[in-house]
């Protein structure tokens, strides 16, 4: 007698593709299971039981097993749709980009409670109109790359490790500030603001972020560290970024 291995976990659908004749591959970022890819069986028919559970930016509780290769989906109830998002360009393009980062920078099984807490903060908060979009999203790139491995360094000079409170200056080489009395190559001259600014982003809470009153070039400045990073370092550039880009200009 086979076993199936049942999963039941919380996600995001942060990515679809049509498969064969009337089935869906479908990524999902979890809580207990990391991104994973999962095939919903007959979701491209609009009266199937998964098609309204595997539609772009839903979150829901799944109940999965997983096959030889991958997991297959066999039950799921929509906690949010999100699908409020889908009606405004804005959120629609800055969702998409939140999506688009899971789905660039993190490997297939690879497990961050804290990430995906921030990721589902992320989306709330979008749908909510809470907070202004950019601030948002700059706390979000700055809690991923601290997760994968390229998180910013602060408190001490990078190059020293003397400590510091404020600087004008980050290493892109060391991934963090540079004292006064230090060498500075390989990286961009900020405003102490936006150093303060990074700071307080990745010390706070998704929630509490509506404490923090950034100007436009502290905005650019915490930008241009993030962008670099991001697209320098994963598999690919989010193409997501020319819209946000075009949104902004």
């Amino acid at each position: 007698m086979l076993l199936l291995s049942l999963h039941k976990i919380k996600g995001v659908i942060i990515k679809t593709k049509e498969f064969k004749e009337n089935d869906k591959l479908v990524w999902l970022y979890t809580d207990k299971l990391g991104k994973i890819t999962t095939i919903a069986k007959g979701a491209k028919k609009n009266k199937n039981r998964f098609f309204t559970i595997t539609l772009p930016f839903c979150y829901g509780e799944f109940v999965l097993f997983k096959g030889k290769s991958l997991y297959n989906l066999q039950e799921g109830r929509i906690i949010n749709s999100f699908q409020g998002l889908l009606e405004n360009l804005d959120k629609l393009t800055y969702s998409s980009y939140l999506c688009e980062l899971i789905d660039i920078c993190i490997e297939e099984g690879e497990i961050n409670y804290s990430l995906f807490r921030d990721f589902i903060t992320c989306m709330y908060l979008l749908n909510t109109d809470v907070l202004n979009y950019e601030i948002l999203l700059r706390s979000f790139e700055l809690k991923l790359l601290k997760a994968t491995g390229y998180g910013l360094k602060l408190d001490n000079c990078v190059v020293c490790n003397k400590k510091i409170s404020v600087s004008n200056y980050i290493s892109l080489a060391y991934y963090g500030g540079v004292c006064e009395e230090c060498e500075r190559h390989q990286g961009i001259y900020i405003s102490k603001p936006a150093y303060n600014s990074i700071k307080f982003l990745l010390k706070t809470s998704m929630d509490k972020l509506y404490r923090l009153n950034i100007n436009e070039d502290t905005k650019k400045d915490i930008y241009k560290i993030t962008n670099y990073i991001i697209s320098s370092n994963y598999t690919r550039k989010p193409k997501s970024l020319e819209m946000l880009n075009y949104i902004k200009e």
